[in-house]
């Protein structure tokens, strides 16, 4: 039965209607925890819902709650839970399956037709002060990581599972387009896989020097060519055709330019969401491109997570902008500001929530 507690939250209404409110929790129930949400990462898919209303073919017809790159502290447990107690510090997955038809018992539990997926309506987000979720969607952190490293882990999880999907391994040459955070974050992922090779390509000269500080081979703004342009450009640039491309920007000009750009025999991975009919030439596939989407991830979590843990993956000099959950407006604001060059903006909900943070890796939000 839900309860109105003093769960402030951030809801949205409409298009560019977005407003701090009270928000009701549930009771826990079996197999469920709440959450004292820490942190929230806001992704592409909130910025979409927020300007637009909509996300590709999904659309929010009442209102409803933000976020869903979150982590947190454990506060309450209900019956059944195993394996996981008050206190502990938590990445929330986001994506709760039905687990019992034929694709999750197979490991795709991803593309479960029942699934439900925070801020995905009619699902509401976690960006508020508390929240409930399955308890075996929670993944534990150990200490020395970071409440906002833990809300990182879904966005870094996307780019786990896309290498995966392309099967980045040693010797790879690697083209993203989108030097956004799942564009970036598949480059330091494919590199981790033994990627000798990775090339950006993006618009927003920013985000290009931004990846060349993450090490990314070669850079390439992409101005106003047109698809067979760039395509020489990528060649000269890199001296090669890449095994595999990820298409991170969601253009459509960029898939068409990684399906000609890429090796035969090679992959196309479409992770961003682009149009929801791209024209695309068909003829590539005389070449052997395997053309593959993604849908978020599949048991890439305790992935993510041990890339980060171990240290083979630092996520903290994607985070740019800090704010608390009063803020949240101006956070959107100034994900969105080019003059801001943000990357990953993250709010704060619950300060409590950040205790047992290792020394020297504290958190602050910004009221700056």
């Amino acid at each position: 039965m839900a309860t109105m507690d003093m769960n402030l939250g951030l809801v949205l209404h409409g298009p560019k209607d977005m407003r701090l409110e009270h928000v009701p929790i549930s009771d826990v129930g079996e197999n469920e925890v709440e959450v004292a949400i820490a942190s929230v990462g806001i992704c592409g898919s909130d910025i979409k819902y927020w300007l637009h209303g909509k996300c590709g073919r999904y659309v929010v017809k009442e209102p409803m709650t933000m976020g869903h790159e979150s982590s947190g502290m454990i506060t309450k447990v209900g019956p059944g839970v195993k394996g996981i107690k008050i206190g502990d510090r938590v990445a929330i997955e986001p994506g709760v399956p039905c687990r019992m038809c034929q694709l999750c018992k197979t490991g795709k539990y991803n593309v479960c037709p029942s699934v439900r997926f925070c801020a995905t309506p009619p699902i509401h987000g976690n960006l508020s002060r508390r929240y409930v979720h399955a308890a075996d969607f929670c993944h534990k952190i150990p200490d020395h990581v970071t409440m906002d490293e833990a809300a990182m882990l879904e966005p870094l999880s996307v780019a786990v599972y896309s290498c995966e999907r392309g099967s980045v391994t040693l010797g790879s040459r690697v083209v993203i387009f989108g030097a956004g955070p799942v564009g970036l974050l598949c480059h330091l992922v494919a590199k981790v896989n033994g990627a000798i090779q990775t090339t950006i390509i993006d618009i927003d000269e920013s985000r290009l020097l931004f990846a060349e500080k993450l090490g990314v081979d070669h850079v390439i703004r992409a101005n106003n060519y047109d698809v067979t342009e760039l395509t020489k450009i990528i060649l000269a640039t890199t001296g090669c055709r890449p095994d595999v491309s990820l298409e991170c920007s969601g253009a459509d000009s960029s898939l068409n330019c990684a399906l000609q750009v890429t090796e035969s025999g090679g992959s196309v991975i479409m992770v961003g969401r682009g149009s929801l009919e791209p024209k695309v030439s068909v003829n590539v596939l005389c070449r052997e491109i395997d053309i593959k989407g993604i849908f978020r991830y599949a048991n890439s979590y305790p992935k993510a997570l041990s890339l980060v843990s171990s240290g083979r993956i630092d996520l903290r000099p994607l985070i740019t902008h800090h704010f608390c959950l009063e803020e949240s407006i101006r956070a959107f604001e100034t994900a969105i500001s080019r003059d801001e060059m943000a990357i990953k903006v993250m709010i704060h909900c619950d300060q409590n929530a950040h205790i047992g943070l290792s020394e020297g890796k504290a958190e602050h939000p910004s009221t700056a």
